[in-house]
């Protein structure tokens, strides 16, 4: 009994590890005001690897629509500035030395509607990814009850244990797209 107990735990770890991929995939994109997190998609060709931007350089944000990348070796600064170009995140940096300024242009109507409707294909996305761990944990407890480790009450009790955790998730996630929506949608 302690091992279905267990796996309960593991799902909603799985879960919660879907949470937290859909809170960086939703960071990425772009509201109108300059953040750090915008380049965390962004991978650099560096030393024969790719390697996260913050690896290479430090990002901080000068002012409020502008992000600044301070590259800290000379000889990647043309790579860095090709992976911000590359990440499609809309964004042209302005070389000056060892240090590329981002200018985070105003967002009109049609994009900001862009947005929304990416942020909700990242949340359907979360979705389908935490169900799979819902059928994933429901299969492995009618398994259990095929091989009589568990009685009928137990499935039963155990299937609407993983059923509250996925409803918790799936309104976890309903509720960071609505944050999302509302931060792009306001100015």
């Amino acid at each position: 009994m302690t091992a279905t107990t267990h796996d309960l735990n593991e799902l909603k770890r799985r879960m919660q590890g879907t949470i937290a991929a859909l809170k960086t995939e939703l960071s990425g994109l772009r509201t109108g005001r300059a953040s750090p997190h915008m380049l965390d998609p962004v991978q650099v060709d560096a030393y024969g690897a790719m390697m996260p931007l913050n690896q290479v350089a430090t990002v901080t944000i000068p002012e409020p629509r502008m992000i600044a990348v301070n590259v800290w070796d000379k000889s990647l600064v043309h790579a860095v500035e090709k992976a911000i170009v590359n990440a499609n995140l809309g964004l042209s940096p302005a070389t000056e030395g060892q240090v590329l300024r981002l200018r985070i242009p105003e967002l009109n109507e049609e994009r900001r509607k862009e947005l929304v409707k990416l942020a909700h294909k990242y949340a359907e996305t979360a979705r389908v990814a935490v169900r799979h761990v819902r059928r994933d944990g429901i299969d492995v407890i009618k398994k259990l009850e095929k091989d009589h480790q568990i009685s009928k009450d137990d499935h039963d009790r155990f299937s609407a244990d993983i059923q509250k955790a996925t409803d918790q998730s799936i309104a976890e996630i309903d509720q960071i797209l609505g944050g999302k929506e509302k931060e792009i949608l306001t100015v």
